[in-house]
């Protein structure tokens, strides 16, 4: 007696699809499971024979072999639970497996024969709509995350029992799950209304928004850089359906969906704390999973007291910044999770963080040296945009006049985010941030009195090549926020200024 299960397992960022073998077959009574399957995966022996049994169903003394098909890809996880359950029942003839035959099943499987939740339900639905089948199978809990796609049949069961009833039945119709709430909805719950002063940051972040710079605040406590940080996500346009679905998988992946929305709506706003591991940030361990600059992916990766991160750890982001993604090896095969993340961060200038203001700063001058030095010059090099802060005085915290909205901002930005798009079309990338030395020539042209001037700021600055062309890009977003088809100088010069801490901070004579 033999049988067919379809089910899926979690390779790195998508599903991949396997399936289940069963054979029964007269000899010593035995069952065994092969198929490059991680502990868990073999621990499923134990559970799906006990719930099995738990469940009501009586299997014959015989020799029962599973097998995990392809053998090449690493099987993890606890969602094949379920599949080795019902290709078991197949081959003993308690369910007709082709009634399944164009489903995914996935799930645990509880010793009392509850069916419970797992993760990567999301990724496993994306998959069945690609391979054309009609549907999934999976947990009641689960059943939200599956009925995201609207062309993917969702069943949902709560034990082995009524998993076998609804399959005797044919899949009626009933048995389908339907989910009626709008989850694309997005809203936030902060305005950048609400960040009182502060001209220069503000403007900072729009420039950094409107072209994906990465940018670095400096500046005493309390001064706003968390609170702006914090409301960059909202003047950033509107995800993408395809956006959200895909950042949605990524937070399947983790077992991290809101179940009350399902849908990841808002760009997401990851600030992961300073004493955070290189595994923790760009993720890895034993069994890969996404780490922070995933669940940063399409959105804002906030790194708050800058300074207190050990260097090692700011050095493993150089290569997710350049390439937008991430790679991870293991014994069991590569592995490779998106990182298109916005970087944003912010220090104190020194120890105390009240430096340069010599009224309440108390730091001497080789220590403020060695705080701030313990952020690299080739990181730093990585961030377009650096701006100082001020301290709000009182009269600015007093004063009732509205500031901009982050409505009126993000239309400003999605104006020219569709400059870009329009700039960038056939290309691999869509954000001035990103050009490449070809179009950096083309789209970054000088006339020659830019050009005599950039030269100087050029020696003044000691840029290297890769500033040299932050700052063009920089002015480009500047430009493009200006209505300017070409950059001026004036251009030029407001990206300068937002290099000046670099100069003042870190630049050696």
């Amino acid at each position: 007696m033999y049988s067919v299960i379809k089910t899926a397992v979690v390779c790195g960022f998508e599903s991949l699809p396997v399936q289940v073998e069963t054979d029964v077959s007269d000899g010593m009574p035995s069952f065994d499971m092969v198929g490059f399957l991680t502990s868990e995966v073999k621990e499923a022996r134990e559970r799906v024979r006990t719930a099995l049994k738990n469940a009501g169903f009586r299997l014959p003394a015989k020799k029962i072999t599973i097998n995990l098909t392809p053998a090449d890809v690493r099987k993890s996880g606890t969602g094949c639970d379920l599949p080795m359950a019902a290709s078991v029942l197949a081959a003993f003839g308690f369910l007709d497996e082709h009634i399944l035959s164009s489903y995914l099943l996935l799930g645990e499987v509880g010793l009392n024969g509850s069916i419970l939740p797992t993760k990567g339900v999301l990724s496993a639905a994306v998959l069945a709509q690609k391979e054309g089948m009609q549907g999934i199978v999976v947990p009641w809990e689960n059943a939200r995350e599956a009925a995201i796609l609207d062309t993917v049949k969702v069943i949902p069961v709560k034990n082995l029992k009524e998993f076998v009833q609804i399959c005797q039945q044919e899949l009626p119709e009933t048995c389908f799950y339907r989910e009626q709430q709008d989850f694309w909805k997005t809203e936030y719950d902060v305005d950048f209304a609400e960040l009182r002063g502060q001209p220069m940051l503000r403007r900072a972040c729009e420039i950094a928004v409107g072209g994906m710079h990465n940018l670095l605040m400096m500046g005493p406590p309390g001064s706003g850089k968390t609170m702006a940080a914090k409301r960059i996500p909202t003047i950033l346009p509107e995800l993408s359906r395809e956006e959200k679905l895909e950042l949605s998988q990524i937070y399947s992946l983790c077992g991290l969906l809101d179940q009350e929305r399902i849908i990841q709506n808002e760009r997401p706003f990851r600030s992961p704390h300073h004493t955070v591991t290189a595994q923790a940030l760009v993720g890895g361990g034993k069994q890969p999973h996404p780490g922070e600059i995933s669940l940063a992916h399409h959105g804002i990766l906030f790194l708050d007291e800058l300074a207190e991160f050990k260097p090692g750890i700011l050095d493993v982001l150089r290569e997710p910044l350049e390439e937008k993604k991430v790679h991870i090896s293991r014994v069991g095969g590569s592995f490779v999770y998106p990182a298109d993340f916005m970087l944003v961060a912010s220090t104190n200038p020194c120890p105390c963080g009240f430096y340069p203001n010599l009224n309440r700063c108390n730091c001497r001058p080789q220590a403020i040296k060695n705080y701030i030095g313990r952020i690299s010059q080739a990181f730093l090099n990585r961030m377009d945009l650096c701006v100082e802060t001020e301290e709000v005085r009182y009269t600015t915290m007093k004063d009732m006049r509205e500031e901009e909205s982050s409505a009126v901002i993000r239309a400003r930005v999605k104006r020219v985010h569709e400059i870009q798009r329009e700039r960038f079309r056939g290309r691999r990338y869509r954000f001035n941030s990103q050009m490449n030395m070809e179009d950096l020539e083309k789209y970054c042209v000088l006339d020659a009195e830019s050009a005599e001037r950039m030269q100087e700021k050029y020696e003044e600055y000691h840029l290297s090549a890769r500033t040299y062309g932050k700052i063009l890009k920089t002015a480009r977003t500047i430009a493009d926020l200006a209505g300017a088809e070409h950059i001026q100088w004036g251009h030029l010069e407001e990206a300068f200024v937002f290099r000046n801490p670099d100069k003042n901070y870190w630049r050696r004579d």
